[in-house]
Order: C-alpha cells, then sequence, then structure tokens
C-alpha cells in the first residue's frame, strides 16, 4: 500500500493524493508518467470556473475532463465534457483528446486534431501538460475547423442550441454532471478567457494534410515554452494551392547544403575544391555515355551493311550459276 509519505516524495500533497491511494499502489512511483501524472491530478484536483480534469479511479492514463464554452461565442453556457488518454511515454509523448459532448465544433468520440494532441507528436513540448491542453480546447473552440481531423463547422445557430443541451450531459463513467461541475463564473474569469485565446494563437491548429516533421517542429525544440512560440497557420487553400503550382510544372530550386554547421577555412577550401570537381566528373561520365551510345549506332549500321553485302553476293553467285548451267 502506497503510504502518504510515499506521495509526498513525488512531489504531491499527502493531503491532497490520499483519495487516490487505492490507484497509485498498482503503479511504479518511479516511472517519470507517473509522478507527472500524479503531481498534475493534485495541481487540478480543486475545480475551477472555467475547466476541471481528473483521472479515473482505476486509470492514472485515462482522464475525463469538463471545460466551459468561452464567453461572447457560439458556446457561452456550454459545458462540455470529454477524455484524455496519456501514453506511457508521457510527457515526451502528447495525449489523445476525445470529446463526448457534442457541441459542433468538434466530432463526438473521435481524437480531435490539435498540434498538442497525438496527431502531431512533431510539435508536442513536454512543458506542456493537461491544463495546457484544456486552455487550449476552450480558445480553439471559437476557431474555424478548416478541414481538421475531428473538426465541424456548424451554424451559430445549431452550436447555441448544443451548448443549452450540454449542461443536461451525465458522464455514466466517472459519474460528473454537468451542472454542478465546475465553480460559477467570477470577476477573475476574464482573465483565464483571455489567457485561453492566447494560448489558441500561439499554439497552431493543425490540418489533416499536414505532413508530419513539418518546419514547424524544427523550429520549436522541445525545451522551448509555449509562451515564446510563434503562430504558424497552415490551411487546406495553401496546401492546394502549392500542388497546383507543382503540377503546373513550376521549376524548383535545388536544395542547398546547410551553412550551420560549423567549419574551418581549410574545411571550406577542401568543400570548394571538391564542388568542380565532381562536376566536371559529371560531364566526363556524360560523354562517355554519349560516346558510347553513337559507337553503338555505328557499329549496327556496320553489320547491317555488311550482312546487306553477303545477301547481295550470294545473290549474284546463285544466278550466275543457273546462267552457265543454261549454257
Amino acid at each position: 500500500m502506497v503510504t502518504s509519505q510515499q506521495l509526498t516524495s513525488v512531489g504531491v500533497p499527502a493531503e491532497q493524493g490520499r483519495c487516490h491511494l487505492n490507484m497509485e499502489g498498482r503503479y511504479n512511483l518511479k516511472s517519470p508518467a507517473v509522478k507527472r501524472l500524479m503531481k498534475e491530478a493534485a495541481e487540478l484536483r480543486d475545480p475551477t470556473d472555467h475547466y476541471h480534469a481528473q483521472p479515473l479511479e482505476d486509470n492514472l492514463f485515462e482522464w475525463h475532463f469538463t471545460v466551459r464554452g468561452p464567453p461572447d461565442s457560439d458556446f457561452d453556457g456550454g459545458v462540455y465534457h470529454g477524455r484524455i488518454v496519456l501514453p506511457p511515454e508521457y510527457p515526451m509523448k502528447p495525449p489523445s483528446i476525445i470529446l463526448l459532448t457534442a457541441n459542433g465544433r468538434f466530432e463526438v468520440g473521435k481524437k480531435i486534431c490539435l498540434s498538442i494532441s497525438g496527431h502531431h507528436p512533431e510539435t508536442w513540448q513536454p512543458s506542456w501538460s493537461i491544463r495546457t491542453a484544456l486552455l487550449a480546447i476552450i480558445g480553439f473552440m471559437p476557431t474555424k475547423g478548416e478541414g481538421a481531423i475531428g473538426s465541424l463547422d456548424y451554424t451559430p445557430e445549431e452550436r447555441k442550441a448544443l451548448a443549452k443541451r450540454s449542461q443536461d450531459y451525465f458522464c455514466e463513467v466517472c459519474g460528473v454532471n454537468m451542472k454542478c461541475t465546475l465553480l460559477p463564473l467570477s470577476s477573475s474569469s476574464s482573465q483565464a478567457d483571455v489567457e485561453a485565446r492566447e494560448l489558441a494563437r500561439q499554439i497552431s491548429f493543425k490540418a489533416e494534410v499536414n505532413p508530419p516533421g513539418s518546419a514547424q517542429g524544427a523550429e520549436n525544440p522541445p525545451n522551448q515554452s509555449p509562451e515564446t512560440m510563434e503562430p504558424n497557420a497552415h490551411t487546406h487553400h495553401e496546401t492546394e494551392a502549392a500542388d497546383a503550382s507543382t503540377s503546373a510544372g513550376q521549376e524548383t530550386s535545388p536544395p542547398t547544403p546547410s551553412t550551420n554547421v560549423s567549419r574551418s577555412p581549410r574545411q571550406r577550401r577542401a568543400q570548394q575544391r571538391r564542388i568542380p570537381a565532381s562536376t566536371g566528373l559529371i560531364q566526363v561520365q556524360q560523354h562517355a555515355v554519349n560516346g558510347s551510345n553513337t559507337g553503338s549506332a555505328v557499329l549496327i549500321v556496320v553489320l547491317t551493311l555488311a550482312l546487306a553485302a553477303l545477301i547481295f553476293r550470294r545473290i549474284y553467285l546463285a544466278n550466275d550459276y543457273i546462267f552457265d548451267y543454261e549454257l
């Protein structure tokens, strides 16, 4: 049995972690993922007026969350419930996010596509947390889906109707009722709204057509904090335009060698000498190939003429023999 002292050793206050003792006995407390999730569970234990999330009683790697719809939007007044499934490698790998309440922005029961979700591990940063994911969901709800996986573009009337109905939702798995899950809105709620919108601007929404390992993943190293990220929006229209220009036959510049690697002056001079040599070698090889093709053609012509001469001589000798026989 896990004791309160063990909980305190991994960063979870004993008074906040006693309710998880029935679950933590089955996990390795030395695991980085277990330590991180236990700590986040303690931090998110008390609900706020905008969000709340906790792991299931029998599964530390599956969380249920509740978020309030952003004000001054089609989701104002709505309270939405969902699941967060975390990989064993968390926080090195991103979680998967699934909405369980109909909302008109994200599909129900399907993993949604955000740059903080499992669809884009190349953009995930270990410094992000479950709280980051909750704020990102709130911030992205008023944005356009633009064809991303798990996104919807319902009309404002449909979304407002779903927002009213969302308050009657009851989760049979975790036993949460939407009407009494979150705290009432207070004067400090505007600060959380601003934080959610700012986070949504910083974290780019990823469409399905964006390939993994894009330039954004290379520009944002894992140790970079979300506050220093630059927005990077890629839409289907930009991708289609790029495909159209490529199919139209536009010339693309050849890749240039990277200049980020520091080299000594001797290495630079050696590289400059190797480039003309390699170019000349390619030209010699091309001339050799062209010469071999020309020689093959000449040989074929000569053999054809020789064969024709032999056939003509045989015909001539045959006719001469018939003429002598008649005489």
